[in-house]
């Protein structure tokens, strides 16, 4: 099987066993030393009837079905034993073919006693030198290596060989096979000057005796090939695969297996060189001759999609390896069953996948189990095992887990020594791996040797312009680099990127890492020049695989792995801002990497799902509709426990949901690739080419700094700051770097708070932020009054049109500002769709009625009614409301500890607490509608028991969804469970970036609350006794993302809370906002606070009149928060600053 050392065994089973019942079929051979008489009648039925089973066996052999072959060789040996006795060759034939089927499913030990006992009877019965007796011992010696028992295996096969040449002569084939099977022993273990004349010797008596045509002669040529690529000698290796594949060609034809093996072959050289458009089309046609050959269940054409996958991680391309590494899985489970090593294997490419991407709480699971199956199936001391415990043990190091990667990497390293050596190349490996982790432990004394004597064993074994070579000393050299000591660091870095260039190209992933790595030794020297140099030939390569990684996979991979970028961010911003201010250079690539990076994951996935819209297909539409009706279910399930099942069975049900919902947005992701076209990447160029002329765009990038000189690695960052990159329609880069995040926040904080209450003194509270944010950046803006801000972090929860200004003023007097994710946001707003339908108002919901199950929604235009009518008005008293008017929260949540979003108290209340929660009318919100919907033609309303979650979720993106209601943001709902996803060519995790990632902190372990889309959302018709149609009434923010809003212009939550939800850097707030945007909403106007009930309908009024006299859609905010800023009752920014535009600023067009 390819993915196994070619280690051949003795004659190929249908031959073998052909050969045995024509044996039988006549009359038996004589036995030394034994009568042999005559058969009876019964005794030749019962050979013809064990001849019947062996076709069988090599019907399912050829078929790949081992697990159903076993029986019946089972039963043939029984029959064979019974009829010829237990001492007979040709039981002893069968002892051993039953063994081989065995090796193949992986159940080494049922095997070693029937080939001992083969080799007995061989020896007992033929004598200790027949050929025969030859052929079991290099049977055994084939499973010997399989398990690693290298020790055990090369005095057999030493004998083997000798038998062959004393009785068979010198240049007999099966000699050939022995020296073969000798050169795989000791390339195993390393030994490859011993292995390399073995195999040539072994390929010229094949030649001689064979012809230079026969299938033999290429499959030497393969394992000679194999011998040279592995020590990095491409040159060599190469003619060799290409003249073993065309003697199979020429002799076997383009449909054997065996020359889809020698396309796959070489495929795997031309992608080790970084051959990639040479690799790709030879793995396919394997995999296809494979399919049609041996079938889709065969476990050859699963070795194939692992080949094939491990291309595409090799190039970037995760979401195509994916599934060709879960099918691959999958096909050697079902075949060869769940603890058998090839199955451990797959599970360690699919755990390194998910590693590669950050995602490392599936990758832990994966390593955990290829581990267990290999010390269980291959013993604890075995190669194999060694691997598994450098995977775990690399994934622990990357998490900062150092404690848990010590002994697993030490025992890695210890097997290694003894099973290979010292001088193997995999020890070389683990030798470098260690000392990663020592480095990264701050124990530079401990790894300078390790990384010394792993670079002596790699250039010894393998050459010195081996791309492990490049590693290495790229290792080296970032250890020198923390150091301190440039000058040793310089040269080994230059040498590791020519070498990785001279075998990758400049282009491949890993370049850009040894790029980074030149770049901070430069930094750290101060060569700024070339610093700046490496850094941006490094951004281009990461951008260009970014915009592939990120078009498909989950919002929790994307996340993963845009964490595994933070740290080349940081460095960016960090070489302008703190390393070279005025260098415009320097600022040019601090901005280019924030457009490109920051909100990227909202983007992708707004993209995503909007790209699948424009091209839906049926089975399309199935997924979506699963997709939304799982989050439904998932949040059904949060808000409203069921009391009847025990908590375990709960978790689960959860745990089950999340993985289902997890799984089918991996495959909506990869559905909506196949339409993706390609893009440049985003320039400052093209996105200053969008601002208006009184327009500026204010970036604001939360940031930690990089001191490149720093030899301590807990010296290396500093303290989060605030920087300010503006840029107008025309002219340089502005900047302005604010400080220290801490104070920042900390006043953030105080102005939040502050704005809660409308009794509150707002304005100095206000000032103090103001001079810390925004006074600064008005330095920079000229005479400029529009602002399109893009905030980061805690900067995204406050109204900037509140802040103080030096004269005593609010900022939304003198400026019209606009909230975007980040600049690149008007590259996207150029793309305009039509709305699918009128606009649709929901208010005023009956909280305590089921809500109307019948309630259906127009979905095209012009066909709403024309005189839309208001239903459920006053069907609450005011009597429970708090003068002067009532928050859309205060007094309404009824059986709760502790005020709904506020900050929770020391109290850990549970996740299961949500089934409580029960609110309160609001009759502002009728009132609010019933001055709105006269204004909007064609609208439908929806009030009372009719204001349902499944009318809702009905929408086809009318033109203005305007709801008010209820809206909510839960801090700290308990963790209920994470999802459950029941659940080689990773061996190096060799960290060619040991410091190219520089400030990166390790993911952490899953976190205690949970979802902040599940915590997040609204209350609609029939919520409290959570009946709401065919829906609970709770509206969350993960069930919002799966609306279809792609044309809808405007999206008004008059509600509370509506633009919280918890902050992450460079991606904006998880809640309500991103939602939206994800479900294709053009703009939206949210809040940040509890509003008053009367003042946001006053406010909601005021905002539509404008936006039907077509003022811009921001603009029209700010002259309705300036009218109530005038207005006695409403002039602290409680009332007038709750609400923030977000999206395309401009008018709609009424």
């Amino acid at each position: 099987m390819k993915g196994k050392a070619p280690v051949r065994k003795a004659l190929p089973w249908a031959v073998t066993l052909i050969t045995v019942m024509e044996l039988l079929g006549g009359v038996p051979a004589p036995v030394v030393g034994q009568a042999n008489p005559p058969q009876s009648a019964q005794q030749s039925a019962e050979l013809e009837e064990a001849k019947r089973l062996n076709q069988q066996v090599v019907q399912l052999i050829n078929q790949g079905q081992y697990a159903a072959a076993i029986p019946l060789a089972e039963r043939t040996l029984d029959i064979l034993e019974k009829v010829l006795g237990k001492e007979h060759p040709v039981v002893a034939s069968s002892l051993n073919n039953l063994a081989n089927l065995y090796v193949e499913m992986g159940n080494y030990s049922q095997a070693e006693p029937l080939y001992q006992r083969s080799l007995a009877i061989s020896e007992k019965v033929l004598g200790k030198e027949h050929p025969d007796v030859a052929q079991s011992l290099n049977n055994l010696v084939a499973l010997y290596h399989t398990q690693g028992n290298y020790s055990q295996a090369e005095p057999l096969v030493q004998r083997s060989l000798a038998i062959r040449e004393k009785v068979l002569g010198k240049d007999h084939p099966d000699v050939a096979q022995s020296l073969n099977n000798l050169a795989e022993l000791y390339k195993a273990q390393g030994n490859y000057s011993q292995a390399e004349p073995l195999y040539q010797r072994s390929l010229a008596i094949e030649e001689k005796v064979l012809g230079k045509d026969h299938p033999e002669v290429a499959q030497s040529l393969n394992n000679l090939a194999r011998l040279y690529e592995v020590q990095g000698n491409y040159s060599q290796a190469e003619p060799l695969y290409q003249r073993s594949l065309a003697i199979r060609e020429k002799v076997l034809g383009s449909e054997h297996p065996d020359f889809a093996t020698g396309l796959y072959a070489l495929a795997v050289l031309y992608q080790a060189q970084g051959n990639y458009s040479q690799a790709e089309p030879l793995y396919q046609r394997s995999l296809a001759i494979s399919e049609r050959v041996l079938g889709s269940e065969h476990p050859d054409f699963a070795t194939s999609l692992n080949g094939l996958a491990s291309l595409y991680i090799a190039q970037g391309n995760y979401s195509q390896a994916e599934p060709l590494l879960q099918r691959s899985l999958a096909i050697r489970e079902r075949v060869l069953g769940k603890e058998h090593p090839d199955v451990a294997l797959s599970l360690n490419n699919l755990a390194g996948l998910y590693q590669v991407q950050g995602n490392y709480s599936q990758a832990e699971p994966l390593y955990q189990r290829s581990l267990a199956i290999r010390e269980k199936v291959l013993g604890s001391e075995h190669p194999d095992v060694a691997q598994s415990l450098n995977n775990l043990g690399g994934l622990y190091n990357a998490q900062g887990n150092y404690s848990q990667a010590e002994p697993l990497l030490q025992r890695s390293l210890a097997i290694l020594e003894k099973a290979l050596g010292k001088e193997h190349s995999l020890v070389a490996t683990s030798l470098g791996n260690l000392a990663i982790l020592y480095q990264y432990m701050g124990n530079y004394s401990q790894a300078e040797p390790l990384y010394q004597r792993s670079i002596a064993i790699e250039e010894k074994v393998l050459g010195k312009e081996h791309p492990d070579v490049a590693q290495s000393l790229n290792n080296l050299a970032n250890l020198y680099n923390a150091q301190g000591n440039y000058s040793q660091a310089e040269p080994l870095l230059q040498r590791s990127l020519a070498i990785l260039e001279k075998a990758l190209g400049k282009e491949q992933p890993h370049i850009a890492t040894s790029l980074r790595n030149l770049a901070w030794l430069y930094q750290a020297q101060g060569d700024t020049a070339r610093a700046l140099e490496f850094k941006t030939r490094a951004t281009n390569i990461e951008e260009r695989n970014l915009a592939l990684i990120l078009t498909t996979g989950s919002e929790a991979r994307k996340r993963a792995y845009m964490a595994t970028l933070s740290g080349y961010t940081n460095a960016n911003i960090s070489l302008h801002v703190q390393g070279v201010p005025n260098n415009p250079e320097a600022a040019r690539l601090a901005l280019t990497t924030t457009l490109q990076r920051k909100g990227r994951i909202l983007d992708a996935l707004t993209d995503s799902l909007q790209t699948l819209r424009q091209n839906l297909k049926p089975e399309d539409q199935t997924l979506l509709s699963q997709l939304a009706d799982t989050r439904s279910q998932l949040a059904a399930l949060i808000f409203n426990k069921p009391e009847d099942i025990p908590l375990e069975q709960y978790q689960q049900q959860v745990a089950t949901l999340k993985a289902q919902a997890e799984q089918l947005e991996n495959t909506l992701s990869r559905r909506s690739a196949e339409f993706r076209t390609e893009t440049q990447p985003v320039t400052i160029e093209a996105v200053q080419q969008l601002i208006p002329t009184d327009t500026a765009l204010v970036e604001l990038v939360q940031y930690k700094p990089f001191n490149a000189k720093a030899t301590k690695q807990n010296e290396k960052w500093g303290k989060p700051r605030y920087v300010a990159y503006i840029l107008h329609s025309k002219g340089n880069i502005q900047w302005i770097d604010l400080g220290e995040a801490a104070p920042i926040n900390q006043a953030v904080e105080d102005f939040r708070n502050a704005l809660q209450s409308p009794t509150s003194t707002i304005k100095p509270i206000a000032r103090t932020l103001d001079e810390l944010l925004m006074q600064p950046i008005r330095q920079k803006l000229g005479n400029t009054r529009t602002i399109l801000l893009s905030p980061d972090s805690q900067l995204n929860l406050i109204p900037f049109a509140a802040l103080v200004d030096e004269n005593n003023r609010y900022l939304v007097e003198n400026y019209s500002i606009n909230y975007l994710s980040s600049g690149r946001d008007l590259l996207r707003l150029q793309n305009h769709t039509p709305s699918r339908s009128e606009s649709v108002i929901v208010a005023n919901p009956d909280y305590d009625k089921p809500g109307n199950p019948s309630v259906k929604i127009a979905s095209q235009r012009g066909t709403s009614p024309p005189t839309p009518l208001l239903r459920g008005e006053g069907s609450r008293s005011n009597s429970n409301l708090v003068p002067p008017f009532p928050a859309r929260e205060a007094g309404a949540l009824v059986r709760r500890l502790g005020g709904l979003g506020q900050t929770r108290s020391t109290e850990n209340q549970r996740s299961s607490d949500l089934s409580q929660f029960q609110f309160g009318p609001l009759p502002g919100t009728a009132k609010e509608a019933a001055a709105i919907t006269p204004m909007l033609p064609g609208v439908t309303l929806l009030t009372g028991s009719d204001a349902t979650e499944n009318a809702i979720k009905q929408l086809q993106a009318p033109k203005i969804l305007h709801i008010a209601t209820h809206g909510f943001f839960l801090s700290d709902v308990e963790l209920v469970a994470p999802a459950d996803f029941g659940g080689s060519t990773f061996l190096s995790n060799r960290g060619l970036g040991v410091e190219a990632r520089p400030g990166i902190v390790p993911n952490s372990p899953p976190g205690k609350t949970e979802n902040p889309l599940l915590r997040s959302g609204i209350a609609l018709a029939g919520f409290n006794p959570r009946q709401s149609g065919t829906e609970d009434g709770v509206l969350t923010a993960l069930e919002t993302a799966s609306l279809n809003l792609r044309g809808t212009k405007l999206v008004v939550l008059s509600a509370c809370e509506t633009g919280l939800g918890d902050v992450a850097n460079g991606e904006g707030v998880y809640g309500l906002r991103r939602a939206l945007s994800i479900a294709g909403a053009e703009s939206q106007a949210i809040s940040l606070w509890k509003v008053s009930d009367e003042g946001t309908k006053d406010l909601m009024v005021s905002y539509y009149q404008r936006l039907l006299n077509n003022v811009g859609r921001s603009e029209a905010m700010r002259q309705t928060q300036l009218e109530m800023l005038q207005n006695p009752t409403y002039q602290h920014p409680f009332y007038w600053a709750a609400f923030i535009p977000s999206g395309n600023w401009t008018a709609m067009g009424y």
